[in-house]
């Protein structure tokens, strides 16, 4: 009597198939994740040229009503020539001499010229912190103390990131 064996034949990858498949995957990534990284930066690039704008246009706006830049005067509470003068003076109503109240009233007729309550951030480094100089030099170059967020001149009324590494916005 012969007896009869079915071969049974498992089927499945070998192990220089999966290495294959492994390798194209890695070299895949490596081609497609640096072209995300460059995204990233491009946009936040992109970013950091719209918030300038909105923030020069401010300032702009202001100085056309004031005759003067922001926290070049005090507003009221804060002293001149300070990061909380400028901050105030672009997001809250003002009157003609610099000084602010959250409401608008009789006096406090301009403004604001920001419609939220903080500065929008430097994209890079995330700040919404500004460096006030004094000097009127033009050509102003980011050298602060702290590094990231804006450097504003309130004698000539330059804005400019507070960062080496975008010097020319």
């Amino acid at each position: 009597m012969r007896t009869k064996y079915l071969s049974t034949r498992q089927t499945g990858f070998t192990l220089v198939e999966l290495l294959i498949v492994v390798i194209i995957l890695g070299i895949l990534a490596a081609i497609v994740l640096p072209q995300f990284t460059s995204t990233t930066d491009d946009a936040k690039v992109g970013a950091l040229d719209a918030n300038l704008s909105t923030l020069r246009s401010a300032v702009e706006l202001y100085y056309q009503q004031h005759g003067a830049y922001p926290s070049a005067a005090g507003d009221g509470t804060n002293a001149a020539n300070t990061a909380a003068a400028f901050t105030s003076q672009l997001t809250q109503y003002s009157t003609i001499a610099g000084a602010v109240a959250l409401t608008k009233d009789a006096t406090h007729i301009y403004g604001p010229y920001l419609k939220k309550a903080t500065l929008p951030p430097e994209p890079v480094s995330s700040l919404a912190t500004v460096e006030i100089s004094t000097t009127g030099t033009l050509g102003m170059t980011a050298t602060g103390a702290t590094t990231g967020g804006w450097k504003f001149d309130n004698k000539t009324g330059q804005l400019i990131a507070n960062m080496t590494v975008n010097q020319g916005r």
